[in-house]
């Protein structure tokens, strides 16, 4: 009689076996990947952006400090013994973090789409601070930042930009 053990290993070489004859057996217009190019089609530049490392670990820094901030006013807010007035100076606050940091994405966002640069965006109060990956420090294209931050407010911000390589 077969153990399962046998009938495990029958069953996994048989699998492996049918797709290896399948593979083998595949027309070859089949196995040309999509990178490959042909004479007869233009290629096109293929641009790979990474993040820096440094802007992935501002981001997770800032994500953090967010979520510990948003759950702490939380506390005060579910928190039966807090004031109405505690409660609503907790909502409130949860409310213009929530806003900043989906301005921060916002502009992180126009300056890749404007610039084609990654960019990392803190807002705190009325100060703005960008730090963004370039090559080479620009104040022409610094000024230009600045200018794209400013125009999403209604009121003067303090806009500081930052290049790091």
């Amino acid at each position: 009689m077969i153990n399962k053990k046998g009938v495990w290993f029958l069953t996994l070489f048989s699998l492996i076996l049918v797709l290896s004859v399948y593979y083998i057996t595949m027309p070859p217009e089949l196995l040309i990947t999509p990178n490959t190019n042909n004479e007869n089609e233009e290629s096109t530049p293929v641009v790979n952006m990474e993040e820096s490392s440094i802007l992935v670990a501002l981001r997770v820094e800032a994500d953090e400090e967010l979520e510990t901030q948003i759950s702490e006013l939380k506390k005060i807010v579910s928190d039966a013994d807090s004031s109405v007035e505690d409660k609503n100076e907790a909502f409130e606050k949860i409310k213009e973090l929530n806003s900043n940091r989906s301005n921060e994405e916002n502009l992180e966002k126009k300056i890749n789409d404007e610039f084609e640069l990654q960019a990392f965006v803190k807002i705190e109060g009325n100060n703005i601070e960008a730090l963004v990956n370039a090559e080479k420090h620009d104040i022409n294209l610094a000024n230009k930042i600045m200018r794209l931050i400013q125009a999403e407010f209604d009121t003067s911000k303090n806009i500081t930009v930052k290049f790091q390589k």
